[in-house]
């Protein structure tokens, strides 16, 4: 199972997260490639690190919104849409590269993981870059992308509330964002060894993935990560990259 977190999400002297000390607990790391947050030194410390502590690093792609932190949905033309896509991975790529460390996947954030509307350009970039995409599963954009040919990766949420379909609870709405400790870490291990989640209304919910998010942005983040890595490892899942 990998483990992955959303990381260099400041911007200029605002800060936000502690990536340092995430990246000695994950495996993979969504650095945001600078539309939703991030800029380019944040983006080359993260890639450093990363590459540093043997982690590896995905594009976390989002819209143009950095009032919103890309989660507003914004209109778009597929086509600019796509081409602001490739435009973030690129930029991630040569800073990685400059860090001597590669870009391996890519990650929508925020709005754009959701926007069923804008699947097209999501999987367009995609294909474009040549790389797997992190992405919920049973979701519109897994299967047009693996239609397509883009290998995917299936994500769960340890700290984010599911409906009995499957799907998160929008972060609008109350308990969609999991605070307790024990919660999230119990959730984490029904996904790694069950493949299950337990929906908001009590709904048993296959849920088989590859890799479980912690968010890098919640409070007590560091904390949280490495009880949830520690529980992992107790009951014997192999902790790795998903690519």
């Amino acid at each position: 199972m990998d483990l992955n977190a959303d990381l260099g999400e400041g911007f200029g002297h605002w800060n936000l997260g502690d990536d340092d000390a995430l990246l000695a607990v994950v495996t993979s790391a969504n650095v945001a490639c600078g539309f939703h947050a991030g800029d380019a030194g944040i983006m080359r410390r993260v890639c450093a690190g990363a590459a540093e502590r043997g982690v590896v690093i995905g594009a976390q792609v989002g819209y143009r919104d950095l009032a919103g932190f890309g989660r507003r949905k914004i209109e778009y033309e597929l086509p600019q849409l796509r081409d602001e896509l490739i435009y973030q991975v690129g930029a991630l790529q040569a800073l990685a590269a400059s860090e001597g460390a590669q870009v391996q996947y890519v990650k929508p954030h925020g709005a754009l993981y959701h926007a069923v509307d804008h699947v097209p350009a999501v999987v367009e970039a995609t294909m474009a870059v040549g790389l797997p995409l992190l992405c919920a599963p049973e979701s519109v954009l897994s299967t047009e992308a693996a239609d397509s040919g883009v290998q995917v990766v299936f994500e769960g949420f340890a700290d984010r509330a599911y409906r009995a379909d499957g799907t998160l609870l929008p972060r609008g709405k109350p308990g969609a964002v999991i605070g307790d400790t024990e919660e999230v870490v119990a959730r984490a291990l029904l996904m790694a060894v069950d493949q299950r989640v337990i929906a908001l209304d009590g709904t048993v919910v296959p849920h088989n993935v590859d890799s479980i998010c912690v968010h890098g942005d919640t409070p007590g983040a560091v904390t949280l990560a490495q009880r949830v890595r520690a529980a992992l490892e107790s009951a014997g899942v192999d902790l790795r990259p998903a690519v």
